[in-house]
């Protein structure tokens, strides 16, 4: 029996270390070649293998997790071009048309929401707590809470 599952965990280890590779390279110019060489497979074995495990293609994956960061840094601020650059995208029009086809919204959009909703935060900062949490602290009692939808 250990020799059976043997093979299957050190194929999987160095599938994880490939994606945590992507995991901490994601913002610089890396491909499937960089990315299988991590883990030596070649290039369609180890989409075929990274797929199976994470449900979706590195490429994907690697794309997923540039816009996840994409999101943080606008929250947090930054202008459109510095969040492009820095999370690895080389054009400011393929960074905000993938955004924009993924997220349903233009960074400048999600930006501009975001500002909104740290105002909101800010000033009406129950509006923000969930109903249960309310609920269990007394505060629906209060008429100036709201909930949000």
């Amino acid at each position: 029996m250990i020799t059976k599952e043997y093979p299957k965990v050190y194929l999987y280890r160095r599938i994880v270390q490939a994606k945590l590779f992507i995991d901490l390279n994601y913002a610089d110019n890396i491909d499937l070649e960089n990315i299988s060489d991590e883990a030596c497979f070649s290039k369609f074995h180890f989409i075929r293998l990274f797929k199976q495990i994470y449900g979706k293609t590195p490429h994907r994956y690697l794309t997923d997790i540039r816009l996840d960061k994409a999101k943080q840094l606008l929250s947090d601020g930054l202008t459109v071009s510095e969040v492009c650059f820095r999370v690895g995208f080389e054009s400011l029009s393929s960074f905000s048309s993938l955004f924009k086809s993924t997220i349903g919204k233009t960074p400048t959009e999600f930006l501009s929401n975001q500002v909104v909703r740290q105002t909101e935060m800010t000033t009406n900062p129950l509006k923000f707590i969930p109903g249960c949490i309310a609920s269990k602290n007394g505060w629906l009692k209060n008429s100036n809470f709201q909930e949000t939808d």
